[in-house]
């Protein structure tokens, strides 16, 4: 059974970045899709951005567009996602998933596999 640990999270000023690493265990996420999602207190768990198991597509919640990138390394068993630009409003607990299902997804509910988080906040 796979596991899923994130890292990377931390304190960085409004235009700065931040790399985000999901590291998995037990089982490889070889042939799934992956994603990033985050929750703010008081909000809701929203979707950030998912890439399919072969790395070739992606996609991304429009208000992270242009700024974050997800990608993939399947021989570390690692999922990144890369925030540039970052904004006060990025601020939340940030998670990574692995779907039971193929191509892009966006639902929660169509994860099956959670990491335990990772705080990244913004200062401005």
């Amino acid at each position: 059974q796979v596991q899923l640990a994130e890292s990377g999270g931390g304190l960085v000023q409004a235009g700065g970045s931040l790399r985000l690493s999901c590291a998995a265990t037990g089982r490889t996420f070889r042939s799934n899709t992956m994603g990033w999602f985050r929750q703010a207190p008081g909000k809701e768990r929203e979707f950030v951005a998912t890439i399919t198991w072969s790395g070739r597509s992606t996609y991304y919640a429009d208000s992270v567009k242009g700024r974050f990138t997800i990608s993939r390394d399947d021989a570390k068993n690692t999922a990144y996602l890369q925030m540039s630009s970052l904004k006060p409003e990025d601020t939340a607990v940030y998670y990574c998933a692995r779907s039971y299902r193929p191509g892009l997804v966006l639902r929660v509910l169509e994860y099956e596999v959670w990491g335990q988080g990772t705080q990244v906040t913004v200062s401005s």
